[in-house]
């Protein structure tokens, strides 16, 4: 354990892989900032929240079709650890290919998508109408927006943050060029912005296809076409790891949507006080995913390479890491968070109700650093049962805990999510002991039915 705390070049690994990602994850906000800023700019109220809600239903479709890039980094990795790099080439064919199966089923189901999610929607007219327009045109996107989940997933699988940090900074960064462009020069209001988003998608695209063909160059791995025959030959196993990954992301999609609308019928002020709160926690997990992202890779590789040694030193390097994240975090929290809060909301009202609960999110950093941590062990794993299992249980514990409490109002929710947070962290933290101790980490990945 000390030489794996004293070893500057395996430090330099993490952070090679870890920095590029928190890095490029700062981007993902900042467009969400400028999306709201251009259209917020316009004549009517109703372009804004026409933009939020059909935004919200392409990010909630998108986010929940994320196991795209985890299960391909997990697979790719254990592949470029083995050193099969036919394995490489046909687990990037396999996700593209998934990918743009689902983007077609996407397009195709999208009106009955928007029909069923605006007939129970409370929206003025004026709003729907807008969000419809955004959604319909943004799903035109959704082949790309996909694809660059695999992309993104096979180069950091190949142990390689740089190009997917460059991908996500160009992308988003000719997003919000796009936007200026379109909707405060051209006037296209909510079409533009949408237009914005689908153009930046598929450029991304193009761009990471450029990549992975540099990649691919630089690893010698076989022709693309001499792998196309094999790509239905193993697609059972990343159909069950993406299964996994799917009902865990559903799970945990379920628990912070219901934050967000229990939340809301507290009162106005509460709804405004938990979103300002919730920026903090969006801040955490991007902080907290780029050490995941590192975990992902480098597990993945030493499991691949049946490496024990690599894969207990990969555990304490980043463990350490991640340990000084959160508690920098969590100071941070704790000393200035009425600063912060006072910059994003002048509300007093506001302030004033988003203290009452920041001892809650200042314990955020400590409790949830251990289920981001461990995500990314068993991701690179590819031990996707476990995770869902897991998280099943954790979202069993969460309304739990709310439907004990819940006379505490707000408070009770803030003490579910925390519950939440550490119950994943628990349960993947008693499984990991029990595999390691079985040595079953080094089995054959995927061995799960």
């Amino acid at each position: 354990m000390l030489a794996a705390l004293k070893d500057i070049s395996l430090h330099r690994q993490v952070f090679a892989l870890a920095l590029p990602m928190v890095l490029s994850n700062i981007t993902v906000p900042l467009l969400g900032l400028v999306d709201a800023a251009v259209i917020g700019h316009l004549e009517h109220a109703w372009y804004l929240g026409g933009v939020a809600v059909g935004g919200t239903m392409i990010s909630v479709t998108f986010w929940l079709l994320g196991f795209l890039r985890m299960a391909t980094t997990g697979l790719c990795a254990q592949a470029y650890g083995a050193s099969n790099k036919a394995a490489q080439a046909t687990v990037l064919l396999q996700g593209i290919a998934l990918a743009w199966g689902l983007a077609a089923l996407l397009i195709l189901s999208h009106s009955l998508i928007a029909d069923a999610v605006f007939s129970v929607s409370d929206a003025s007219d004026a709003v729907k109408t807008y969000a419809e327009q955004y959604y319909s045109i943004r799903i035109w996107g959704a082949p790309a927006a996909l694809a660059n989940f695999v992309i993104m997933g096979w180069l950091l699988g190949s142990q390689n943050a740089r190009l997917p940090m460059w991908l996500l900074i160009i992308t988003n960064s000719i997003n919000i060029l796009l936007d200026v462009l379109f909707v405060l020069g051209l006037g296209w209001q909510v079409a533009g912005a949408a237009a914005a988003s689908v153009i930046a998608e598929y450029s991304g695209m193009i761009l990471g296809l450029y990549f992975v063909a540099c990649q691919w160059k630089t690893l010698n791995l076989p022709p693309w076409r001499s792998q196309l025959n094999k790509v239905g030959q193993s697609m059972g196993r990343l159909l069950r790891l993406n299964r996994d990954i799917f009902l865990r992301s559903l799970c945990l999609q379920l628990a912070f949507s219901f934050m967000t609308f229990q939340g809301a019928s507290l009162g106005d002020n509460v709804v405004a006080a938990n979103a300002v709160l919730m920026s903090f926690l969006m801040l955490v997990s991007y902080g907290m995913d780029g050490f995941a992202y590192a975990m992902e890779a480098m597990v993945g590789k030493a499991i691949g390479a049946r490496n024990r040694e690599a894969l207990s030193r990969t555990l304490i390097s980043t463990t350490l890491w991640s340990v000084m994240i959160a508690l920098l975090m969590t100071l941070t929290f704790a000393l200035f968070g009425d600063a912060i809060i006072a910059l994003i909301s002048d509300i007093p009202a506001v302030q004033r109700e988003a203290s009452r609960y920041l001892p809650w999110l200042a314990a955020v950093p400590l409790v949830s650093m251990w289920c981001f941590l461990l995500d990314g062990i068993f991701i690179g794993a590819t031990r996707g049962k476990e995770m869902r299992n897991s998280m099943f249980i954790a979202t069993c514990s969460f309304f739990l805990i709310w439907l004990l409490f819940n006379s505490f109002g707000n408070h009770a929710l803030w003490a579910a999510m925390l519950g939440f947070l550490a119950m994943r962290g628990v349960l993947l933290a008693a499984i990991f002991a029990y595999q390691w101790q079985k040595n079953i980490f080094l089995e054959e990945a995927c061995s799960n039915k």
